[in-house]
């Protein structure tokens, strides 16, 4: 999404573009929806429109039939029709076609999500993308730190008072901020990203539970009393799970029923190919594609203790492109793979007996498949 916001004179009745409506909070007035973003940029007026076949939650494409006071800064609107449904598209990440289709259902409906999948696999870049293309704000919010239940809403700060006596103060996280911020603009949406959810233990995350039910409400612990979410406020968590993570905690029945799990997966070869070559657009395509095949093969081996994410895929093509390894690349892929694969697991790859050498193991042999002269 561009950053910058259109300008008056760029509109006129006739254009089309895409955007995503959400309730009016204006009460009273006769169009139920409005927008702020238009076709990816931020509007210079409120996008409005009364046409029933516009759902809340679903990107769609819209014709302008009307702009009011586009003399004036202070006032007017734009106001739009229907045309048909917008493709979802998230760019950034990629989604198999069914789970895209169910996050689309889960926007539109307003539900928790889950986001569970491998480390590296992209929930954080999804949930982000999601901000992003929806017109949310994103709060990004890192369960790990969380040890008390009040941890969630605000931590406890010592400060030194006027006389030198020490004094605690609470101070808001991110989280209770987002809650507070949109109840004063409801015009605005929040998107709260409760990233590694379960590496906070279960009574923490107590915490939460009236905030993901029908209840809606958190404890403010500041001012000691119960506040509501506001319906612009959407959370999205994401979690590990599995035998490799051992910093985890469980997420027992009733917890996970509060949110709507989605399953996430490492992009299959080609995708993964297509994003890099996204970012890394200087790299040959040959060397993008023998550094996904080599981390395919290890992420398929059945005897290893973990996985490889897609972060070092990217590790891996951040030093191939690098000015220092210029005109001789594709020799230096071996080291590279070695030490951005390899140093993800525990061990040394020289070591056979240990988890990074039964990756170089795995590595070397695929190299050699692909035509690479590999020493021991």
């Amino acid at each position: 999404m561009s950053g910058r916001k259109w300008k008056i004179e760029e509109l006129r009745p006739g254009l089309t573009g895409e955007a995503t409506f959400w309730p009016n909070p204006v009460e009273g007035s006769e169009f139920p929806l409005r927008a702020t973003h238009f076709d990816g940029r931020r509007a210079p007026k409120v996008v409005l429109t009364r046409d029933p076949r516009v759902v809340a939650g679903a990107p769609c494409l819209v014709r302008i039939t009307a702009i009011t006071k586009p003399e004036r800064d202070d006032r007017g609107t734009i106001e739009v029709e229907w045309i048909g449904a917008a493709p979802f598209r998230i760019e950034s990440v990629w989604l198999d076609p069914g789970v895209s289709k169910k996050l689309q259902v889960l926007l539109q409906s307003g539900l928790n999500i889950l986001l569970d999948g491998p480390q590296g696999c992209g929930k954080t870049v999804l949930a982000r993308a999601i901000a992003q293309s929806l017109g949310f704000e994103f709060v990004f919010f890192n369960c790990g730190a969380v040890i008390d239940a009040v941890d969630f809403f605000a931590t406890i700060q010592v400060r030194a008072s006027a006389s030198g006596a020490p004094v605690t103060d609470f101070v808001k996280t991110e989280v209770l901020e987002a809650i507070e911020r949109a109840a004063a603009e409801p015009q605005r949406r929040f998107l709260v990203f409760l990233d590694e959810l379960n590496r906070c233990q279960e009574s923490a995350r107590n915490a939460l539970m009236p905030a993901l039910d029908s209840t809606r409400r958190v404890f403010h612990p500041i001012e000691n009393r119960f506040v509501p979410i506001p319906d612009n406020v959407l959370f999205i968590a994401a979690v590990n799970r599995g035998r490799e993570f051992t910093g985890t905690f469980a997420i027992d029945a009733a917890q996970l029923d509060r949110f709507a799990p989605l399953q996430m997966d490492y992009p299959p070869p080609e995708e993964e190919v297509k994003l890099l070559a996204q970012r890394h657009p200087d790299l040959a395509a040959t060397l993008l594609e023998h550094v996904v095949a080599v981390a395919d093969a290890v992420r398929r081996a059945p005897d290893l203790a973990g996985t490889l994410s897609v972060r070092a895929t990217e590790e891996a093509c951040v030093y191939l492109q690098h000015p220092l390894y210029a005109g001789d690349a594709r020799n230096a892929v071996p080291d590279i793979l070695r030490s951005s694969f390899c140093g993800r697991f525990s061990g040394r790859a020289h070591d056979a007996n240990s988890d990074a050498g039964a990756v170089w193991a795995v590595i070397a042999g695929k190299l050699r498949e692909l035509g690479y002269r590999v020493g021991e």
